[in-house]
């Protein structure tokens, strides 16, 4: 099987130069075999690995998360509880962000709903953004 060049690898996986070089840091890529000249090469492996990669970043999966299911991956035996877990934490997370942002959507809508149009100085929007206390909400 002839070596992939790392630009072929970005290439072929849709992952760009840089960011590969930063998951070979972290470990979610093993350190590539060197020419004699020092360049990086890949194999067939390595192509379905960081299309994994890519795919959870996609997906929203931190690192890792990413490192415990390409562990996963690699033991086909073991059961999948641990990454049912991981998957169902990241839902959880997915869930409090899109609770947050439906919150900041509310804000929003509210002010520009009681902005009159006027002048600034009555601007319902510049109004509850100097004070906090004229919010629907407490955090945000």
């Amino acid at each position: 099987m002839k070596p992939i060049a790392i630009g072929e690898l970005s290439r072929r996986t849709a992952v760009k130069v840089t960011t590969i070089r930063f998951y070979e840091e972290r470990g979610l890529l093993p350190k590539p075999v060197r020419t004699d000249a020092n360049r990086r090469t890949y194999g067939e492996a390595d192509v379905r690995r960081l299309r994994f990669i890519r795919h959870a970043r996609e997906l929203g999966f931190e690192v890792e998360d990413i490192r415990t299911l390409l562990d996963l991956s690699a033991h086909p035996e073991r059961p999948c509880d641990e990454a049912d877990a991981v998957a169902r934490k990241h839902l959880a997370d997915i869930d409090d962000r899109l609770a947050r942002l439906n919150g900041l959507r509310q804000e929003v809508q509210a002010m520009l709903d009681q902005c009159s149009g006027g002048p600034v100085r009555e601007c319902r929007i510049i109004e509850v953004l100097a004070d906090h206390g004229e919010c629907l909400h407490d955090r945000h």
